[in-house]
């Protein structure tokens, strides 16, 4: 690794940050036609203008996985399951705040856990090899988990093993990142880095723009959803002249539960192009010894200190991306939250926030991933950042009391929730566009900076980097909510946690500052990093 590193270092600071006398390996997928200068119209045209026929397909179904896995993020962890599992069902008598702080709890035990393990997980994929089939067997895990979520009943009984899955599926999901992170800078070329990571992205929000939509026309709209699933005893009745479903109340959960089977065969769908088309590389050698538990964190000890020795910009690069991408996290972890319990978010209201944040993230990562080839994505970040920090803000100190603590439920105010559903709408929707392009970005800005044959260790550490420091999100975000139910009064104070996010968010902007930039697109050789097997 030592030469690797300082080979690398040496041609960033020339200007030549992947070594150009790098080889790809592409079988069928041929290298030509990856020379061309950027430029294009904007989007998927002009990312497609830049790559070869056999390159597309590589680039298509690795951003394919994106889409695949995109509903546990969008659908269980952020718009769905999460409003869900915060819901009273799951709270104890007179203490609506709870569910919501139990998830904080368990985000950050699967923090630790993610972040002691990912950065082994990382090195051994590069020695062994195994990145694909690794990647293959985490996928298949997370949609088992997605799927096992029917079974989580609306009952205070059910809140851990629901959260208890949750925390299983984040922690098979970082560490299936880890290996999809690190084929990106296989299928890319070195100018094209910054559209691919942003084609990925994108194609990751427009497929949970379509999932919501499923799941919202055949799941909880209809009075009666897919294969007959209802929630309440009831009939057909003739309401204002128009026939409706009439029952005691408004009963979700059946819907939102079998919604989750939906969500894990969309996963193991829309995940199998990749490891059709893309291949392990064939490993040179002796086969690689295996080093234990033990060995492997002696080993990731001895390649963080060179690593610290000798790219010294890209250790800063990772401390700076811990703060702010777990900012980040926070905004999709607990956004739809606030939004459903601080702003009076119905089911159906939070499922069209999330298609409408889902459309305006993923058209947007795509074309700032033109401008990340164009600038560096040290500066799509920050501007990111600091919009986000600003948004955060504004929402906070325009929010009003939906509920009051003596009132319980009975004092809602219907005024201030549609006002404040107005404010909600308008800068949550401006959060959602800037949060895409700062993850891919980041994303880019270390596959960049990366030696060839280290992507693997390298994206473990920025996962465990960043879960190192994850309790600050969620811990910050529970004790602010705590803090606002003591202060204000209000029964329902989740809006406070949005402090907690911000405060981490503009740490994340200040510690990057300082960092040096990436080098741009134009900066780098035309010709592919690194190899690619393929069956095409």
């Amino acid at each position: 690794m030592s030469e690797s590193l300082s080979a690398r270092s040496s041609a960033a600071g020339s200007g030549d940050a992947t070594g150009s006398g790098n080889t790809a390996d592409l079988g069928a997928v041929s290298s030509s036609g990856d020379h061309h200068e950027p430029g294009g119209p904007a989007g998927v045209v002009a990312l497609a203008k830049q790559l070869s026929p056999g390159r597309k397909r590589a680039v298509a179904s690795w951003a394919l996985w994106d889409w695949g896995t995109q509903p546990y993020y969008t659908v269980i962890t952020t718009f769905v399951f999460t409003v869900y599992i915060t819901s009273s069902a799951f709270a104890t008598e007179g203490n609506l705040n709870g569910p919501t702080q139990a998830l904080s709890v368990a985000t950050f035990l699967g923090g630790v856990v993610i972040a002691l393990v990912s950065p082994v997980i990382g090195e051994t994929a590069d020695r062994t090899g195994h990145t694909v089939r690794s990647l293959r067997w985490l996928t298949w895990g997370l949609a088992l988990i997605s799927m096992a979520l029917y079974f989580v009943a609306p009952s205070p009984g059910y809140l851990w093993l629901g959260l208890g899955l949750m925390v299983v599926g984040t922690v098979l999901g970082e560490f299936a990142s880890v290996h999809y992170n690190t084929l990106l800078q296989r299928v890319a070329t070195p100018r094209t880095i910054g559209r691919v990571s942003g084609f990925g992205w994108g194609m990751g929000y427009i497929g949970g723009i379509l999932v919501l939509l499923l799941i919202l026309v055949l799941f909880i709209n209809p009075p009666v959803g897919l294969f007959g699933i209802t929630d309440c005893p009831g009939s057909l009745q003739v309401v204002d002249g128009a026939q409706e479903w009439v029952c005691d109340g408004d009963y979700t959960a059946r819907k939102i539960r079998a919604a989750m089977i939906l969500c894990g065969i969309w996963t193991l769908l829309f995940t199998a192009p990749l490891f059709l088309i893309v291949k392990d590389k064939p490993q040179d050698g002796a086969k690689p010894a295996r080093l234990g538990v033990i060995g492997s964190y002696k080993s990731l000890f001895r390649n963080i200190a060179e690593l610290w020795r000798t790219q010294r910009q890209t250790s800063y690069f990772l401390l700076a991306s811990a703060l702010f991408r777990d900012g980040l996290a926070g905004v999709f972890t607990f956004g739809a939250v606030i939004g459903a319990r601080s702003f009076g978010f119905g089911t159906t209201t939070i499922i069209i926030f999330g298609a409408a944040a889902s459309l305006i993230a993923g058209v947007v990562t795509i074309l700032v991933g033109l401008i990340d080839d164009r600038i560096g994505p040290k500066r799509v970040i920050l501007i990111c950042l600091g919009i986000l920090v600003a948004g955060a803000l504004i929402i906070f100190s325009l929010h009003e009391p939906v509920y009051t603590l003596t009132e319980g439920m009975d004092g809602y105010d219907a005024e201030a929730s549609r006002r404040g559903q107005v404010i909600f709408w308008i800068f949550g929707l401006m959060l959602s566009g800037v949060v895409g392009p700062a993850q891919s970005a980041s994303r880019s800005f270390l596959t960049r900076v990366t030696p060839e044959g280290h992507a693997g260790e390298v994206f473990g550490l920025y996962t465990m980097t960043g879960r190192a420091i994850s309790f600050l999100t969620p811990g910050l975000f529970g004790l602010l909510v705590s803090l606002g139910a003591a202060v204000t009064g209000e029964a329902s104070t989740q809006h406070w946690g949005m402090l907690g996010i911000a405060a981490v968010l503009a740490a994340g902007f200040c510690v990057l500052l300082p960092v040096r930039a990436a080098p741009r697109a134009r900066d780098l050789p035309a010709e592919a990093s690194s190899g690619l097997v393929s069956t095409t």
